[in-house]
């Protein structure tokens, strides 16, 4: 995902409480953002089997599934 668009899933997951679904395009999973690490460059993420994960924001993109 590009600079602006992760900024934007950080604002909304950080400043609007949102769970922003991703797609993580390397391994092919889907989770739900929690927090970011701007730094970093990295989401940390719920994925749909309950685990947990950071992936960094170039390999992921937004996905329009159901939120959380």
């Amino acid at each position: 995902m590009t600079a602006g668009v992760f900024n934007q899933v950080c604002y909304r997951t950080e400043q609007r409480e949102e769970n922003v679904a991703l797609f993580n395009i390397k391994n092919k999973m889907l989770g739900h953002s929690f927090g970011c690490t701007k730094s970093g460059e990295t989401i940390q993420v719920k994925l749909t089997n309950g685990e947990y994960d950071s992936w960094s924001r170039d390999e992921c993109e937004e996905s329009y599934s159901e939120p959380l």
